[in-house]
């Protein structure tokens, strides 16, 4: 009798504690009757009848996933090493469980192939250059495709690009050569600017005759400064000509 009593007891305990359940804040179950889907239960304290009802329970936080380097060929037939980290989220538990066997696995496969899809149609430069553009469309075509499943994509990252040694240094000779071109290019304009200015004080002190004379006393201040101990300076031709009234011709 006493045997009995005891089966009894550890059978009720057993009932209720797996009949009670506690759900977090961030979790909700699934819960199934006889085998077909009932209701979204949770958080706090739920009640799950045994062998008639079951429950699925599911994380409703941000969850990282860590995508695995990827080989792939760029638009320009250049080899490179992908990876990335994606942030995702189940907004729809029911979808989650029903439409989906393992949401998870599901979620890392598809960002994969989807990686490789999206970076493959674009060139090296712009894998270099333009991450965050490639991020949010990687981001948008996940987060459409895992819609049905209740996953929301909230955001990937792409976090190394590795290439060759080769392609390292064509890189580097090309942007060395880039940076010739910008000085080149730099130093003409500098000289086409000069030039101009150049020009416009020519025709300044060409039809400015007091200009002029303000010039020729400079240049002679910044020879006189000079060491040289002999001072050679051109008269100008207007001084000439009035010396020459007052010189008669022989």
């Amino acid at each position: 009798m006493e045997i009995f009593i005891s089966t009894l007891l550890i059978l009720t305990i057993t009932f209720l504690l797996s009949t009670f359940r506690i759900l977090r804040e961030y979790e909700r179950a699934v819960i199934f009757l006889l085998g077909r889907f009932y209701k979204i239960k949770g958080p706090g304290l739920i009640i799950v009848v045994p062998l008639i009802q079951q429950s699925v329970r599911i994380d409703l936080r941000i969850r990282v996933l860590d995508i695995p380097t990827q080989d792939l060929i760029t638009h320009d037939n250049v080899s490179v090493k992908v990876n990335a980290v994606l942030y995702f989220r189940v907004v729809d538990p029911e979808n989650a469980i029903i439409n989906v066997e393992n949401f998870m696995e599901a979620t890392e496969q598809l960002a994969q192939t989807t990686l490789r899809s999206v970076l493959g149609q674009h060139e090296l430069d712009e894998l270099l250059s333009e991450r965050d553009k490639l991020n949010v469309d990687i981001q948008q075509i996940l987060d459409q495709q895992t819609d049905p499943w209740g996953i929301k994509v909230s955001n990937v990252e792409i976090k190394h690009v590795d290439i060759d040694e080769s392609m390292i240094r064509a890189i580097a000779k090309q942007a060395e050569a880039e940076r010739e071109r910008r000085a080149k290019i730099i130093h003409a304009e500098g000289e086409q600017q000069a030039a101009t200015k150049l020009v416009e004080a020519a025709q300044t002190l060409s039809t400015q005759g007091q200009a002029l004379q303000l010039r020729y006393l400079q240049t002679l201040t910044e020879i006189a400064g000079d060491k040289s101990s002999t001072i050679v300076f051109p008269i100008p031709m207007n001084l000439m000509d009035a010396l020459h009234k007052f010189v008669p011709d022989k």
